[in-house]
């Protein structure tokens, strides 16, 4: 099948997420035939360093041997077995080794396939618990402006994203939301902790006043991504962790983008060494390869669940919970970071990258340039609504795959990208800003 065959019969056959597909007649989709590392190919042959990591799941490159060879052995033992009534080896051993992370404290794995499922399963959780509890009106969530929790109707309940929300509001139970701690929003003269801590103290009134009707907070740490990589500083999280046992709430850590070494250690939490209640993992947990999503939770969490009355149970289940394929993958993305020295290694392409940069950050339009682990982000001043769309198109031309927020361009590349790759990337982010610039002229 050639390209124009496979983009005209995708176009008839498949509805893209997160598109208007009318956009298509303008902008091709791009065909892609394999990955080799930090490249996506497409059936022409052509090369694009996926600098975004394929929605910010791909973490050891793409056809990784060692994740491929654990699941060719796997798939010639044991693809699937309901997690009802049943268990297998990899469930329990991804659970161990997921709770060893955060040293026993969060030591009960529930599975789900996907980022929004997880949110859902945290909320639910809560709110159960609560209710086992006694305290039934528990039942409301505080959100963060600018936050993105998934897309499915509960997490948009507490995703603050205008263009996903407003079509389904009639869907929707919205829940309270509060300031966002992001560092260009603070005053002049106003440091990022500073700032941090007056957002922190504006929801430590709100559980104040109403922690009554409040089961839980939910934070995306240290980098809110849809919100443009709106990052913050460690300070907001103690403090609303110090807020949320003052207030008998439960934190929920959505981990689900920023886990598995993103932010520079492999818990986002561990930089200001809390602790949530519930911790969501997803994307990058499989090394990009299969669907899988995870809630660690606490022994007193799972202790209100464990009686003899089926109804005090978590009576939430998905077909594929614990797939044994996608836990290998994940047990063997573990096994990577544990044998690769993997955060040590990222604190040197960071360092490299970051030098590299400084012509891309002293361009006259780039403004708040931001790093976090391997996370990196600037804002394109004076963008216009259609500049996301060029800049993708533009960074297409020069053999990358960025996908702009707005005017926020990101990198968010895989943990296998080396100098060379490096040098390739700001070199091809500043000819394409200059070309999406111009074209708007």
């Amino acid at each position: 099948m050639n390209n124009a065959q496979l983009l005209q019969r995708s176009l008839a056959a498949v509805w893209h997420p997160c598109t208007q597909m009318k956009a298509h007649e303008r902008l091709p989709l791009v065909p892609i035939s394999r990955g080799e590392g930090a490249w996506l190919i497409d059936t022409d042959g052509k090369r694009y360093l996926d600098a975004v990591s394929s929605w910010w799941v791909n973490l050891f490159g793409h056809a990784n041997p060692r994740i491929n060879a654990a699941l060719r052995d796997q798939l010639e033992k044991l693809e699937h077995v309901m997690l009802a009534g049943f268990t297998h080896g990899p469930v329990v051993e991804l659970s161990e080794r997921l709770s060893a992370l955060t040293g026993g404290a969060l030591g009960h794995c529930f599975y789900a396939s996907d980022g929004a499922s997880a949110t859902e399963i945290a909320l639910k959780m809560s709110q159960h618990y609560w209710r086992n509890s006694g305290k039934s009106d528990k039942h409301r969530y505080v959100g963060i402006a600018g936050g993105y929790h998934g897309e499915t109707v509960g997490a948009l309940a507490v995703t603050d994203v205008a263009l996903f929300r407003e079509a389904y509001a009639p869907l929707l139970r919205p829940g309270i939301t509060m300031p966002s701690p992001d560092a260009r929003l603070a005053a002049p003269g106003e440091s990022a902790a500073d700032y941090a801590r007056r957002c922190a103290a504006a929801l430590d009134a709100c559980l104040a006043e109403r922690h009554a009707e409040i089961a839980a907070v939910i934070v995306e740490p240290l980098v809110q991504c849809a919100a443009g990589m709106a990052m913050h500083d460690p300070e907001y999280l103690r403090a609303v962790r110090a807020a949320c046992d003052r207030h008998g709430v439960h934190l929920i850590a959505d981990e689900i983008a920023v886990g598995c070494g993103r932010t520079g250690t492999f818990l986002a939490c561990e930089q200001p060494g809390v602790l949530p209640d519930f911790l969501c993992l997803s994307k990058g947990i499989s090394g990009g390869y299969l669907p899988l999503s995870v809630v660690l939770s606490t022994d007193h969490v799972y202790q209100a669940f464990y009686a003899d009355e089926t109804a005090r149970g978590f009576l939430h289940s998905h077909s594929y919970t614990g797939n044994p394929l996608a836990c290998r993958a994940a047990l063997a993305t573990l096994d990577i970071f544990s044998s690769d020295n993997v955060l040590t290694a990222n604190r040197q392409r960071a360092a490299f990258l970051n030098t590299e940069a400084q012509a891309l950050m002293q361009h006259p339009r780039v403004r708040h340039w931001r790093q976090r682990g391997m996370i990196w982000a600037f804002d394109v001043a004076d963008a216009d609504p259609r500049f996301a769309q060029r800049m993708f198109a533009a960074s297409l031309e020069q053999g990358l795959l960025l996908r702009p927020i707005g005017n926020t361009v990101y990198f968010m590349p895989p943990y296998v990208i080396d100098e060379e790759q490096t040098a390739f990337l700001l070199k091809g982010t500043q000819a394409a800003l200059d070309a999406a610039l111009e074209s708007r002229a």
